[in-house]
């Protein structure tokens, strides 16, 4: 029996504190399926196109690994790939209690797939998708934040947006 797991996210950008996750997460699970999930209230920096090739970049013939992008309830999509985990990262103690609400939900709507949380390593406690866009939207290096490849890809896109 595979052992797969759902990791969801905007992933806008990906950060590194994302793929120490990823990393990690593929010493515990067979597979682990990015789901970059689509929420109409935001208003996404890169398109799902554009986050799944940084995300691929990143992970270079890595088998294991499938990202995907989905729509609506998280359980759904988790029931529609046959992963019994949701795999979730936490930075800090305000993350936890935004979590542990999703978790208990999800658990109340299927309780039969199962959320694990993983600490982002110490490093990258303080680094979100969000504050990697601000600092880059104002020229900041975000360098030590996100692979090298992210960083082209903000700066491409700030660029072409102050055009």
């Amino acid at each position: 029996m595979s052992r797969t797991a759902i990791y969801p996210g905007s992933f806008d950008p990906l950060t590194y504190g994302h793929v120490s996750i990823i990393e990690r997460g593929l010493r515990v699970f067979d597979e682990i399926i990015v789901g970059i999930a689509i929420n109409v209230r935001k208003q996404p920096l890169f398109t799902v196109s554009e986050r799944t090739e940084l995300i691929e970049r990143s992970f270079p013939g890595e088998s294991r690994l499938k990202i995907d992008s989905f729509e609506g309830l998280l359980i759904d999509y988790a029931n529609t790939r046959g992963s019994q985990v949701i795999l979730r990262g936490l930075r800090a103690v305000s993350d936890f209690e935004y979590e542990l609400q999703m978790a208990n939900m999800n658990r109340k709507l299927d309780d039969t797939i199962e959320t694990m949380f993983m600490m982002t390593e110490e490093s990258h406690f303080y680094v979100s998708s969000g504050l990697v866009k601000e600092v880059a939207r104002f020229g900041g290096s975000v360098q030590d934040q996100v692979p090298d490849h992210v960083e082209e890809a903000l700066a491409e896109k700030f660029a072409a947006n102050n055009a």
